[in-house]
């Protein structure tokens, strides 16, 4: 199987060391075999046989798939496509087990299942067994992470089903005519995000349309390795979003909009799907950006102090940096401050704070650090996984009472007196 390596591509890296204060794991660990130049010569060794995929595991574990180093690199190595070879050769190599597969293959893109997962956080939320769980202290049979994360879950509420059911027009003459995409997970912790969403692009003049038959992204299932599942979902996504004639395909989700827009890439060797994969990706878009072209109508003075936490996947996969932090400072009185090395990932990153907890909490500590430098009233994030990574380590730091972390969507809507 290692002949399925991106071992061609390893050939781009120099090894110059630009990378190096770009990657998380190299600032937090120090070790180089956890850089990105490191690993794309373990990759390259695995490739040559000189050793074995178990060997380079541990070290491409721990990568968080930022992908920071593409956007410094100076020869435009394509790390990903380079960690994402690794984790296909991987995933054949060791079967994953039947749990996750389970998850990855039926329960992501299952919607009743999802539907059913949502009930049930809304219900251990709203019939207080969170508090007795924790009042008892329950949780502590729970492993740390979970634990942590627990106590930051947002509130659950349900996708507004009206608001979802058909076309939405706008009051006035459309500016554009968009297909929102809601994700999976998105959809079960964050739904009322999306509704804001529609709702935001609705009142800046947008038709917006929320197709039934989308799917989960895939991006999850390609981060395990299993990129036939993440063919399967990316297929049934540009099938679904083909019905109509949208100008945009818009999403909330930086971590999703990653995956969507390298449909292309991921479909480029199939001959009846390549064309149609191009044309997807091309039109899928953050909500920042559309947001960003028109001209949104706030009655609202916010009157606080602000910084940006940008995705990962947002900043170096769409390429988007701009259009978050222009709409923040086009919020009427709001102070916009800089975060000291706001680039450098959070720790995130899709479930690496799940599976790799205590790893993600040196890199979080490290930003937590920034943040105390500047102390703002609000963080705002663009990607759930951020969202929930930035509210446990304004909790972690006792920072909860005076700093609040917020989806940029949810400011934008405050802003416009949008509920």
């Amino acid at each position: 199987m290692t002949e399925h390596l991106a071992y061609k591509e390893t050939f781009d890296c120099v090894q110059c060391g630009y990378c190096l204060p770009a990657c998380p794991t190299y600032v937090s660990i120090g070790k180089e075999s956890h850089s990105p130049r490191g690993r794309i010569n373990l990759v390259q060794m695995a490739a040559e046989g000189k050793i074995s995929i178990e060997e380079i595991t541990d070290s491409m574990e721990l990568c968080l798939g930022c992908r920071a180093c593409e956007t410094v690199c100076p020869t435009n190595v394509q790390y990903g496509k380079i960690l994402e070879s690794y984790k296909e050769v991987k995933a054949e190599e060791e079967k994953p087990f039947i749990l996750n597969k389970l998850a990855m293959q039926k329960g992501l893109p299952n919607k009743k299942i999802l539907s059913v997962l949502t009930s049930s956080l809304k219900l251990y939320q709203n019939s207080g067994l969170n508090k007795a769980a924790r009042k008892t202290n329950l949780l502590g049979l729970l492993p740390d992470q979970l634990q942590a994360f627990e106590e930051i879950t947002p509130a659950i509420e349900k996708p507004d089903k009206k608001l979802r059911a058909a076309v939405q027009f706008p009051p006035s003459q459309t500016k554009a005519r968009i297909a929102f995409f809601t994700g999976c997970i998105m959809d079960v912790f964050f739904a009322k995000i999306n509704d804001l969403s529609i709702k935001l692009l609705q009142h800046a003049g947008c038709e917006v349309t929320v197709i039934k038959e989308q799917t989960c992204c895939g991006a999850l299932q390609n981060h395990d390795g299993d990129r036939s599942t993440s063919k399967k979902l990316a297929k049934e996504n540009i099938t679904a979003f083909e019905q109509g004639n949208y100008d945009y395909i818009v999403n909330s989700i930086g971590g999703c909009g990653a995956m969507l827009v390298e449909y292309d890439e991921l479909l480029k060797d199939e001959q009846k799907w390549a064309g149609r994969a191009k044309a997807f990706a091309e039109k899928n878009k953050d909500v920042s950006v559309i947001l960003n072209k028109l001209d949104i109508a706030f009655n609202k003075e916010m009157n606080i102090t602000a910084t940006y936490q940008p995705s990962c996947h947002l900043l170096n996969v769409q390429k988007v940096s701009e259009a978050p932090v222009q709409l923040l400072r086009s919020i009427p009185e709001i102070t916009y401050i800089p975060l000291p090395k706001g680039d450098m990932c959070c720790g995130s990153a899709g479930i690496y704070n799940v599976v790799h907890y205590h790893e993600s909490m040196d890199i979080l500590d490290s930003k937590m650090e920034n943040v105390k430098k500047i102390v703002p009233e609000m963080i705002v994030t663009s990607n759930p996984g951020c969202h929930l990574q930035m509210s446990l380590g304004v909790k972690r730091e006792g920072l909860a009472h005076k700093v609040k972390v917020v989806h940029i969507v949810e400011l934008l809507a405050e802003a416009c007196g949008i509920k």
